[in-house]
């Protein structure tokens, strides 16, 4: 098929190519159990406060989060404190997770995750990995995640660290316009 000059110099081939890694940053692929009165699905099974998902991992505190629609919340980062995040397969988030660790052979590396969207996963966090999150949708989404450290508000002690929503650009946050 022959295309004119102005198509054939503006085509782009999608990249379909396995997005890059973050050493430590895990995905784990929950079932969800349908049927004619609804759905569940197990986040996790605990032995003795260890999630048995991520067994190096001890529960220490949950947080259930809503975020109105479009909100940005980033970027927060631990030295200490590992998270695990869910969203509701009924709600949508973008995740972006940015590697700020100088020993990490992943160092600098910098992924947007879409989670929820029908999609039932738990994201396993490590400390040293700037996570923040938006809201693309109209309506108000949802986030349960796990801490293996409890909140404090005593200066000295938090491992709540905060970054500027915009320290790796503003373009992190932008939906890709095809």
């Amino acid at each position: 098929m022959k295309l004119t000059d102005d198509a054939r110099s503006s085509l782009s081939v999608q990249d379909y190519s396995p997005k890059p890694a973050i050493d430590g940053v895990k995905i784990i692929n929950l079932r969800r159990f349908n049927d004619e009165g609804g759905s569940l699905t197990e986040l996790s099974r605990l032995t003795a406060g260890i999630l048995d998902a991520e067994e190096s991992f001890t529960v220490a505190q949950i947080n259930y989060s809503e975020m109105d629609a479009g909100v940005i919340k980033a970027f927060h980062i631990h030295e200490r404190q590992l998270d695990i995040w869910y969203v509701p397969p009924t709600d949508k988030m973008i995740l972006v997770l940015a590697d700020q660790r100088i020993d990490s052979k992943t160092s600098g590396i910098i992924i947007k995750l879409v989670l929820g969207d029908c999609k039932s996963q738990l994201v396993v966090i490590p400390p040293g990995i700037a996570h923040g999150c938006k809201n693309p949708s109209s309506q108000r989404s949802r986030i349960i995640y796990f801490v293996s450290q409890k909140f404090s508000s005593d200066v000295s002690e938090c491992d709540e660290k905060r970054l500027p929503w915009d320290f790796f650009g503003t373009e992190i946050w932008e939906t890709p316009k095809e």
